[in-house]
C-alpha cells in the first residue's frame, strides 16, 4: 500500500526535520512545500532562503556552524562588493551566489519558481520533491514600534532589534498554491501532514496565508502534526521566543499550538518540558526535537510518524 507525506516549512529547523523525514521515507513518499514569503530582490537577483534551508540540508550542503548557507563557503564575492561601497548587510557566499544568479536568470525567462526549484533541486541531487507554497509573490511585512519594515530589513539588516507588533503577508490573498502542493495535499494515501519547528509567525503562517493551502489543511483527512520550536522556554534558532514575548504571548509550547488550533489535530513537545494542558482538538506527544545531528532528526522523524499512525490507530 503506497503512502505520502506531506512537511510545510521554512527556515533551520524545519529544514532539518524535512531532511529527517527525507532519511524516514522513499524519496517518492515526501513531498516538502516551503514558505517562500521571505523571498526577496537584492543586488537584482531573487533571493529564497529558505527554499535554499531546505535544499542545503536536503544535498548534506548546510552549514553547521552557521546554521545557514552552505558549508565551505567563501566570501570573495562580498569583500569585493564592500570594497567597491555596495550593500553587505546580506551575506551572500560564493557558492550561494551562484544559486541565486541561475534562479534569477531562470526566472527572467518566465519559467514558475516551481520549475526553477525542481531544476536547482535536481542537480543537487535531491530526489524528494520541494515546492515553493506558491509561484505568486508574498511577502512579510513585520509592523515595529518604528512603523512597517520589509522581513528581510527587519530580520537581517536590523537583526530583530525592533520590538514587532503584528505581522503581514502582501499579496497571501492573491497567492494560490502551487498545482503539485495542492494535488499532494489532496492524495487519497495521504498518512500525515507534518508542519516542522519553524518560526510560527514568518515560516508557518504565510503557508497558511495561502487561502487553499489552510482549507486543505482544514478538510485533511490525514492526522495534522506540529512539531515545537520552543524548549525550554526558548527558541533553538531564530527570533520565535522574541516574538511571542512581544506579542504578549507566554513564551511556550501550548502558545505555539494555540496559533495553530483548527489547523492540527497533535503537537509534539520536547521530551524536557511538560506536557501542556488539554487544548480541545489537539492531542499532545512528546519527543526529543533538539537536533543537533542526523540520527537526531531521524529518530524525530520517525517520532512524529508514528504519532501520525497512533492517531489514525485511534479512530474509531
Amino acid at each position: 500500500m503506497t503512502s505520502h507525506v506531506v512537511a510545510l516549512c521554512g527556515g533551520v529547523g524545519g529544514a532539518k526535520l524535512a531532511h529527517g523525514l527525507a532519511m524516514a521515507l522513499p524519496a517518492e513518499s515526501l513531498t516538502v512545500i516551503v514558505n517562500t514569503a521571505d523571498d526577496f530582490e537584492h543586488l537584482g537577483l531573487h533571493i529564497s532562503p529558505d527554499l535554499d534551508s531546505v535544499m542545503y540540508a536536503l544535498a548534506g550542503l548546510s552549514d553547521p556552524d552557521r546554521g545557514w548557507g552552505q558549508r565551505a563557503e567563501s566570501w570573495n564575492f562580498m569583500e569585493m562588493l564592500q570594497q567597491l561601497g555596495g550593500p553587505g548587510w546580506f551575506r551572500l557566499g560564493d557558492r550561494d551566489l551562484a544559486v541565486h544568479i541561475e534562479r534569477s536568470r531562470r526566472l527572467s525567462e518566465g519559467v514558475r519558481l516551481s520549475e526553477v526549484t525542481a531544476q536547482l533541486c535536481s542537480r543537487l541531487g535531491i530526489t524528494v520533491r520541494v515546492l515553493p507554497m506558491s509561484d505568486e509573490p508574498v511577502r512579510t511585512r513585520v509592523l515595529t514600534d518604528e512603523g512597517w519594515l520589509e522581513f528581510q530589513e527587519y530580520f537581517v539588516h536590523r537583526h530583530c532589534e525592533p520590538p514587532v507588533q503584528a505581522f503581514a503577508f502582501a499579496g497571501a490573498e492573491a497567492a494560490h498554491a502551487v498545482p503539485e502542493a495542492a494535488r499532494a495535499l489532496a492524495r487519497s494515501d495521504l498518512t500525515a501532514i507534518v508542519i516542522c519547528p519553524s518560526n510560527p509567525f514568518v515560516s508557518v503562517e504565510p503557508i497558511l496565508a495561502v487561502s487553499d493551502i489552510r482549507l486543505a489543511l482544514e478538510r485533511a483527512r490525514a492526522p495534522v502534526i506540529a512539531v515545537t520550536p520552543i524548549v525550554g522556554g526558548k527558541a533553538l534558532k531564530g527570533p520565535a521566543a522574541k516574538m511571542l514575548g512581544e506579542l504578549g504571548l507566554e513564551v511556550t509550547p501550548e502558545a505555539v499550538a494555540r496559533r495553530y488550533t483548527g489547523i492540527i489535530d497533535a503537537f509534539v513537545v520536547d521530551a524536557a518540558d511538560p506536557l501542556p494542558a488539554p487544548i480541545r482538538g489537539i492531542t499532545f506527544f512528546s519527543a526529543a526535537t533538539i537536533m543537533r545531528s542526523e540520527p537526531d532528526r531521524l529518530r524525530l522523524a520517525q517520532a512524529v510518524l508514528r504519532s501520525a499512525a497512533e492517531l489514525v490507530a485511534r479512530e474509531p
